[in-house]
């Protein structure tokens, strides 16, 4: 294997901080980039052994780097994204659409390839069938976080770079221990749902979730940038493909006696004024942003990057499940 040298960006994030020490593990000279958060950590909280720690913003051109801090790699990972689904249009825009075509401008001016971190949920509102190669939907999304990253993906396609571009679902704990260092997005949703203060979730009947461990999903991006020259110009699902049903999500939630199993009501049968003042607020505040993943049954294929990596996910069904609540309670979250 030959070293790299690669720049990430979101290094301070779950995702970027996790793949930043994986790849220095293996020999590869990591640089990162980080910005409001300045510490880079696995997901075990270990601090890599990195080559350069830059502090940037992604939604300034050239991230406010100099040139000469881009110029000496090969690799650009490009982590850094707005993930929280209550933001204001022109903030997704910042980072995740002009952002990313400030990664493509620096990846072109240094001469990188660009490896884009994306989310499998850029497929909008559709369910069935959903394929790396399928077009990107012309609307149909659920929120703009999904939307934004649909148009930073049409930037990466249409760059003409040397490209791969990963598409993880929704990212949780480790397969083994249900470990995750940060309890973000869709955890704070959890949480007020498994301590009964949000009672009722609105939920299509046949509905799915796809829960992908944080470890797969690092290991797949290590291994999208290892083998960029057989991923070069593909869309790769980084997903379980053993999507859960939300009524067992909420079983799994229901078989703990400490909490309560949420009510789940058809979206024809929801009305969020009927609900408590108080439960009325937390829904629409945190747990309803999530909502959508409550009324879609998408079946990510992710033929593809199976192929170039050979990599396949741990199973995450009933029993990974209760993992992912046991590690909430052993860490105090719950």
């Amino acid at each position: 294997m030959v070293a790299l040298r690669i720049l990430i960006t979101g290094a301070g994030g779950l995702i970027g901080g996790e793949v930043a020490a994986r790849l220095a593990e293996r020999g590869h000279r990591v640089s990162a980039l980080v910005h409001r958060n300045p510490e880079v950590r696995g997901n075990d909280d270990h601090v890599p052994a990195l080559h350069t720690v830059h502090h940037g913003n992604v939604s300034l051109p050239g991230f406010g780097l100099d040139a000469a801090d881009a110029a000496d790699h090969d690799l650009l990972i490009h982590c850094a994204a707005a993930t929280r689904f209550d933001l204001r249009d022109e903030e997704y825009h910042a980072v995740n659409v002009a952002g990313t075509a400030h990664a493509i401008e620096l990846a072109r001016a240094s001469g990188m390839a660009l490896l884009h971190v994306s989310t499998a949920y850029v497929c909008g509102k559709r369910s069935g069938v959903i394929r790396e190669y399928d077009p990107l939907p012309q609307g149909g999304y659920a929120n703009g976080y999904e939307a934004s990253k649909a148009q930073g993906e049409a930037l990466v396609t249409a760059s003409g770079l040397s490209h791969a571009i990963a598409r993880p679902s929704v990212v949780v704990g480790d397969s083994k221990s249900g470990a995750i260092r940060t309890f973000d997005t869709i955890y704070a949703a959890f949480k007020l749902i498994a301590e009964g203060r949000v009672r009722h979730m609105e939920a299509s009947s046949g509905a799915t979730i796809d829960f992908v461990p944080i470890d797969y999903v690092a290991a797949g991006i290590v291994a999208l940038a290892e083998n960029m020259t057989a991923a070069d110009g593909g869309r790769h699902h980084l997903v379980s493909a053993q999507p859960m049903p939300v009524a067992m999500f909420a079983a799994a939630i229901g078989a703990f006696p400490q909490f309560t199993e949420p009510t789940l009501v058809l979206p024809e049968d929801f009305d969020l004024a009927a609900l408590p003042p108080l439960e009325r607020r937390l829904y629409s505040r945190v747990a309803g942003l999530y909502s959508s993943y409550f009324q879609r049954d998408p079946r990510f294929d992710d033929s593809r990057f199976r192929a170039v990596t050979g990599l396949a996910c741990p199973p995450t069904g009933a029993a990974y499940l209760k993992r992912l609540i046991n590690y909430c309670i052993s860490a105090g979250f719950l």
